[in-house]
């Protein structure tokens, strides 16, 4: 079964005022042991893999970034924790764990030797001194060939399939391999899993065997394309995660790409794109970029040549990183780009065609504040609620501090769609902050702003014990009906300020789970400041400042937002949360501020909670819901897959057939005939059953908020 990856939330960055500063959170940045999912190493290739390959080694500039990343955060971490021995023994284990976190590629006798290194990284960071860092990584590229080696030679034989053997996939926890026998086994293994879960889907092993064999020497392309400065930036990373999880070094390349996410627009040609078998490849075309407007690239079209301007040399772009193909065609507005492509379903070699493109300002719409209107049945009345999915708290901060009247930013975008919702008559709102993993502080108290009259937000506490209290900064309220804010796992940081101001404020009901629990700020320090006019390209660092308290004093760090009304989910909290950090901020409490309530809705939960579950018990949609998810938590309580093909195959028919059998009790309990095959589902999206049930408790809520909004006006 599916179980959703853990996303990083986004940090949450001071006001403005006291610097420039931005926020948000990439995913991992480069997590090399993961360039090879299911591989394996050999000794025939052996001498293949390790011949003619440069080693890494630290720049210049490495030395320079590393001292200043090491001053900044001994200097201004919330922790205030000097770089000692006891942190270098810390980012040791971290660094290792960010190369080899399968503890598939290294071997015993490798750990022993890293040892050397477990009370000298801290005088490596602060002096600049990182050739133990390339060294305990050049010796993963070594083991990675390796491993890579070793799957083409297992291919070269079919396995038996027939063997009633298992694939132990978490590792984790488990010893690093005692000699290369043991390794060999572990990846002989996972080879054979790779092409079990292939022939599962119809193939036979030759065409199982070449399908493998370009993908593992795909991988063996990448590994030889990763750079100084991506290791460097793996590395700084291992040693800001070791004071908190939120401090992260962004290298010059993903710095930019920060900038993109939070102003939610780029100066590009519009479109998406992939890499697939060494061509970088057309994932979608992004309506109103300039792709689209031209309508001369497709999806699949294959990008085979770049060219800057009207008359610049195309530069041959097979094999490349996709992230260097993309830094070339990105580019000023105006300013033309020329695409040499391989259409869609044509084979390498057929007729290409050049295509010539104006760049422009491209807006990421899917990113962006979306609304729906939908209507309910109660009694005879119909009721009409809106809902807003919120997918991030974004400001196109540049825009802004250019004076740009129209910037794009989270709370201008909310205060329109509801605006467009109460014209459409809405009686009831819905705000879905779903995934929402935080962004922009100064657009969480605005946006908690367009529903509170008057008064305090959030605390921030920064490094040194200073409290600075965050009022609402948006004058009036632009919604002061029932108002339903929808949280999971994943909402963090930014999202869990707003949801926590709601919720204190008796401003309206929170459903959905316990939130991730980020009550960290983090500030943003653009490092080419210090580089004093020579060699920019330092990139940018957030560091962990201050911690944020709820208006009450406590704190979200950990404990996060505990919804009013609980709605289950498929996201483990034992996997997924600040809780499961090691290096996160404790939990605790400060004094309280000042504030008023706008009603205390107690009572209204609770019979809310009793509509919700009469509800809950007679639908068929929700039943089959918790059916999928408790067989979704048996499956993720397994730790070994069977690598007998009949075994695997018969394990599919079982889970196939059982999910079969549950979504025709779901159609028999609706009136609706049942289906022969899952194929009969085809690719339709599965309802939003959550989302379905919180429409139904914010309809429901209509018809009582007013008593409670009455009462609390009557008591004061």
């Amino acid at each position: 079964m599916y179980q959703p990856a853990a996303k990083e939330p986004a940090a949450t960055v001071t006001p403005t005022r006291r610097r420039a500063t931005l926020l948000f959170s990439l995913p991992a940045l480069l997590i090399v042991s993961g360039l090879l999912a299911g591989t394996a190493q050999a000794p025939v290739a052996k001498a293949v893999a390790t011949s003619s390959v440069q080693e890494l080694a630290p720049t210049e500039r490495h030395r320079r970034v590393s001292k200043l990343v090491s001053n900044v955060i001994e200097r201004s971490h919330y922790r205030q924790a000097p770089i000692n021995d006891p942190i270098s023994s810390l980012v040791l284990d971290r660094y290792l764990e960010q190369l080899d976190a399968s503890r598939s590629y290294f071997l015993a006798s490798d750990i022993a030797e890293f040892e050397r290194f477990r009370y000298q990284l801290d005088d490596a960071v602060v002096e600049g001194r990182l050739e133990p860092v390339f060294t305990i990584f050049n010796r993963f590229q070594q083991r990675n060939r390796e491993r890579v080696a070793y799957a083409l030679e297992l291919l070269k034989t079919e396995p038996d399939f027939t063997v009633d053997e298992y694939f132990e996939f978490d590792r984790s926890k488990a010893p690093w391999p005692k000699d290369e026998a043991e390794l060999n086994e572990i990846w002989r293994k996972r080879v054979k899993n790779d092409a079990v879960s292939l022939m599962l889907t119809g193939k036979t092993w030759p065409e199982t065997r070449e399908t493998l064999q370009k993908r593992y020497e795909r991988v063996l392309k990448r590994n030889q394309q990763v750079t100084s400065d991506d290791i460097f930036e793996v590395f700084m990373n291992a040693f800001a995660h070791v004071f908190d999880p939120h401090s992260s070094y962004f290298s010059p390349r993903n710095s930019e790409e920060y900038k993109i996410q939070m102003s939610l627009s780029y100066e590009g040609i519009g479109a998406s794109l992939q890499l697939v078998d060494d061509y970088v490849t057309v994932l979608n075309v992004l309506p109103g970029g300039p792709a689209a407007v031209a309508g001369t690239l497709n999806p699949n079209d294959r990008i085979i040549a770049v060219g800057e301007g009207k008359t610049g040399k195309m530069v041959d772009v097979v094999g490349w990183r996709l992230d260097d193909v993309v830094q070339i065609i990105r580019g000023k507005v105006g300013t033309t780009v020329r695409l040499q492509i391989l259409p869609a379903g044509a084979a390498p070699g057929s007729g290409e065609k050049q295509i010539e493109l104006v760049r422009n300002r491209v807006t990421l719409e899917a990113q962006a504040a979306q609304k729906q209107l939908r209507t309910i049945q109660r009694d005879d009345r119909e009721l009409k609620v809106g809902i807003v999915t919120v997918p991030s708290f974004y400001q196109d901060f540049e825009a802004k501090a250019a004076g740009a009247p129209d910037y794009r930013s989270t709370t201008r975008d909310v205060r329109r769609l509801i605006e467009e919702l109460k014209a459409e008559g809405m009686d009831a709102l819905v705000i879905d902050l779903r995934g929402n993993g935080g962004g922009h502080l100064t657009e969480a108290t605005a946006l908690s702003g367009l529903f509170i009259p008057q008064g305090p937000i959030v605390q921030l506490r920064e490094t040194g014990g200073r409290v600075e209290v965050l009022d609402d900064p948006e004058p009036g309220v632009v919604w002061d009906g029932p108002l339903v804010v929808l949280v999971d796992r994943f909402s963090a940081s930014a999202s869990e300020i707003f949801a926590a101001a709601i919720q204190d404020y008796g401003r309206g009901i929170i459903v959905g789970q316990q939130t991730f629990g980020k009550g960290s700020v983090q500030n943003l320090y653009p490092l080419d400041r210090y580089a004093l006019g020579s060699d920019p390209g330092f990139g940018q660092l957030t560091v962990t400042i201050g911690k944020y308290y709820r208006v009450t004093g406590e704190s979200t760090q950990h404990r996060g937002v505990q919804p009013d009304i609980a709605l289950p989910t498929g996201i483990s909290p034992d996997e997924v949360g600040e809780s499961t950090r090691e290096s996160a901020l404790p939990w605790d409490r400060i004094r309280p501020v000042d504030y008023t309530k706008q009603a205390v809705l107690s009572q209204a939960v609770a019979e809310l909670t009793r509509a919700h579950e009469e509800r809950v018990a007679n639908d068929p949609n929700f039943k089959l819901m918790l059916a999928e998810l408790e067989a979704h938590d048996r499956a993720r309580s397994q730790k070994r897959v069977s690598l007998n093909l009949q075994a695997r195959m018969a394990e599919r028919e079982r889970l196939d057939k059982e999910r079969l059998d549950r979504e025709n009790q779901r159609r028999a309990a609706r009136g609706e005939p049942p289906i022969a095959s899952l194929s009969e589902l085809g690719n339709a999206e599965p309802p939003d059953v959550i989302l379905d049930e919180t429409v139904q408790i914010a309809a429901d809520f209509t018809g009582i908020q007013g008593l409670y909004l009455t009462r609390l006006k009557a008591e004061r």
